[in-house]
């Protein structure tokens, strides 16, 4: 009985794993600030803008800091003046980070306690099946991304989104033309690369295990 309490108890703790696994590889590529550093290069994004490259930082600071703080309510970039459906589609991003941010808080403590246990009971192997099938997914999004992008964009946008409010017009919304796709897609191949980088860590360290069981 003990046993197949166990039993239980480790799938509860693996979902819990992945869940912080997933949040912390979201919450990394969103805040890694260097990624849009470089895009402003490697995009010609200053090409959109009559601003210099300090400036444009100075503005995605100012965004990445309204997105990041929960007590910061209202969305007002120096340079860059937003439309009523622009601020909102950027409220509902908003909560998005925060969903991230919350179940990361909220399974980041039970997560380490179980990997703890599990290295003590010896049975970090038993992440090995379900750390592979987690590999398989970022391969699947990377196919569809590979084959059209537009499409996958388009896709994530209705599913995390009821509206049309992403849909940037320019002249209303100018922010829109210093995130260009690309850069989003430099994003989501970041998110995978992490996230590959996590499950990949699990197999090894399960493998390894194994060896000296």
């Amino acid at each position: 009985m003990k046993e197949k309490s166990w039993i239980w108890r480790e799938r509860a703790g693996i979902l819990c794993l992945i869940l912080t696994i997933l949040s912390l590889s979201i919450t990394i590529t969103i805040n890694f600030r260097p990624l849009y550093q470089f895009d402003i290069g490697y995009l010609n994004i200053l090409d959109a803008v009559a601003m210099d490259k300090a400036t444009l930082l100075k503005n995605f600071g100012e965004l990445m800091s309204y997105l990041n703080n929960p007590f910061n309510h209202t969305l007002q970039l120096s340079d860059f003046p937003f439309s009523k459906s622009g601020a909102f589609h950027f409220y509902e991003v908003k909560r998005l980070f925060m969903l991230c941010y919350g179940v990361l808080l909220v399974t980041i403590v039970p997560s380490i306690l179980f990997v703890h246990q599990l290295i003590q009971r010896k049975r970090v192997w038993r992440l090995i099946r379900p750390f592979q099938w987690g590999m398989i997914v970022p391969v699947f999004f990377g196919i569809l991304m590979a084959i059209g992008f537009d499409r996958f964009f388009v896709a994530f946008h209705g599913v995390f989104f009821n509206n049309d409010d992403w849909l940037f017009d320019p002249a209303t919304d100018p922010i829109i033309n210093v995130l260009p796709e690309g850069f989003f897609m430099h994003s989501f191949i970041l998110f995978f690369i992490v996230l590959e980088l996590f499950f990949l860590i699990g197999i090894i360290a399960g493998k390894r295990e194994l060896k000296k069981l």
